[in-house]
């Protein structure tokens, strides 16, 4: 797991199979999947089995190589389960499919109309800029123009409402048109915490969580929770902002459902940021030169701050004239929609984890989140970097507001994109994500007429022309500046 030679190259562990001890033995490199099989073949199901293991309190232990050591005399008991295979119901089977196909077709009509449309828009527009078209036509050509886009905007405006009002899995086919949450609706939570098992964490992991080289790969969804919610408690916010044990399971469980399945902006990159933000907690022992209050700031930002990320930059919805960007006049749209998520499960009183502050305290929070996640828009990269290297080159203060507010728009910054200084095995697979998300987002706009960034087109990037520029002009000189704050003081 990267911890360096002290760490044995083999762990033992024993299992309790219906009553029957058997043991397993696996290199500390094996994966959660290469435990996974061999437990599934210890205890003679197939691959695919829904396999736990639970110790002798009956706490859920995570299929990791971290997981705790034990003993003959204490084993895990395993609980595994074969995918039934199930009756199907051929009437509301055929319902359902009856059901989609009838929304399908719906789609992809209204998606016609739109491309219809929008051909017939660019030829008018090319034939008037080309041809020099006289005045009588051009104003034709105008009035055919207004109308077409009445009607591709009340197509595209129909489309969008019919999904909202009937929503269903369409895969890409519902993706072609921007559907955001809408932000005067209140986000419930989808689970209860009955499903939210309890992990056992050793204590290699928990001195693990705390390092930069963490592998953010190795984990579940349902342990990369147990190690949110054990950051709270162990960084002292439970306790600084008397947040509810339970409270805290359910915002964590829905901010997991308000993060969408997208390449890169997903729940895992949520764990990757917030994971690097409890490290440089550490690292640069933060409690000793900011209040719990600040730390709470930092480390609930970076867990919000890609809330309902749809998978396509700011540049696409101020081209696009999504609805994101004319809600948010085209100023960090997405940012700003990530802030309305966060407040708005914070509104909800069954996931509010500063339910039990003052009103003052939670102002602040509310700006401080606010100032960081906002801060995370690249388009105020530049104007943030200034105002910290004037910060540092006058003395930086740490009895500063103005000062410390500055670092921590850098930390958040430098969190969001510190994959790259992470070990090559953990990095390497975040740029695949990434790319797989521009080539969508290029491929789209090539579709729609609009803009294509280069650094997105799959016809003119390549891994090492994507990464150089970006780690030698962007990331190098963020991350220096930041340890120059702390190297000042």
């Amino acid at each position: 797991m990267g911890n360096g030679s002290s760490i044995e190259p083999c762990k033992t562990v024993y299992l309790d199979i219906n009553g029957k001890e058997e043991k397993i033995v696996f290199s500390r490199q094996s994966s959660s999947r290469d435990i996974h099989e061999l437990i599934a073949q210890a205890s003679g199901v197939s691959r695919n089995a829904a396999i736990s293991l639970r110790d002798k309190t009956g706490a859920h232990v995570s299929l990791s190589p971290t997981m705790p050591a034990n003993s003959p005399s204490n084993p895990y008991k395993v609980i595994s389960r074969d995918q039934p295979s199930q009756e199907i119901d051929h009437d509301a089977f055929h319902a359902v499919l009856t059901h989609v196909a009838e929304q399908l077709n719906r789609v992809f009509k209204m998606e016609e109309l739109k491309n219809d449309l929008t051909h017939r828009l660019n030829m008018l527009e090319k034939k008037m800029e080309l041809e020099g078209l006289k005045a009588v036509e051009i104003e034709k050509c105008k009035n055919e123009i207004s109308y077409i886009k009445d009607q591709l905007w009340n197509a595209q405006k129909k489309y969008v409402d019919f999904n909202r009002l009937r929503p269903v899995c369409l895969g890409n086919a519902s993706d072609r048109l921007y559907n955001s949450l809408c932000d005067d609706r209140k986000i419930r939570l989808k689970r209860d915490i009955l499903t939210y098992p309890k992990y056992t964490l050793s204590k290699e992991t928990v001195d693990y969580l705390k390092q930069p080289t963490f592998d953010i790969w190795h984990w579940e969804p349902n342990e990369m929770l147990s190690l949110l919610e054990h950051m709270y408690h162990e960084v002292g916010l439970v306790q600084e902002f008397n947040i509810n044990p339970i409270t805290l399971k359910r915002w964590l469980l829905c901010v997991q459902e308000n993060y969408r399945n997208n390449p890169f902006h997903n729940f895992r990159h949520c764990f990757c940021v917030s994971q690097m933000m409890y490290g440089m907690i550490h690292l640069a022992k933060l409690w000793e030169r900011m209040s719990r209050e600040d730390l709470g700031i930092l480390l609930t930002a970076a867990v919000c701050h890609d809330l309902d990320h749809p998978g396509y930059n700011n540049t696409y919805q101020i081209n696009a004239r999504t609805e994101l960007a004319i809600r948010y006049n085209d100023i960090s749209p997405l940012e700003n929609h990530h802030c309305a998520v966060a407040f708005q499960i914070l509104s909800n009183p069954e996931t509010n984890i500063f339910a039990n502050i003052d009103k003052d305290t939670f102002k602040r929070i509310r700006a401080g989140m606010t100032m960081l996640i906002l801060a995370t828009d690249m388009a105020r990269h530049g104007e943030i970097m200034e105002s910290f290297k004037e910060k540092l080159n006058a003395g930086f203060d740490f009895h500063s507001k103005e000062h410390t507010d500055t670092l921590k728009m850098m930390l958040i910054k430098c969190c969001d994109i510190s994959n790259e200084v992470r070990p090559m095995e953990v990095s390497e697979p975040w740029v695949d994500c990434l790319l797989e998300e521009y080539f969508n987002q290029s491929d789209r706009e090539k579709m729609e007429g609009l803009p294509v960034a280069p650094f997105m087109d799959r016809d003119k990037v390549t891994k090492p022309t994507a990464q150089i520029g970006f780690i030698k002009f962007v990331l190098i000189p963020m991350f220096r500046d930041c340890c120059e704050g702390f190297s000042s003081v």
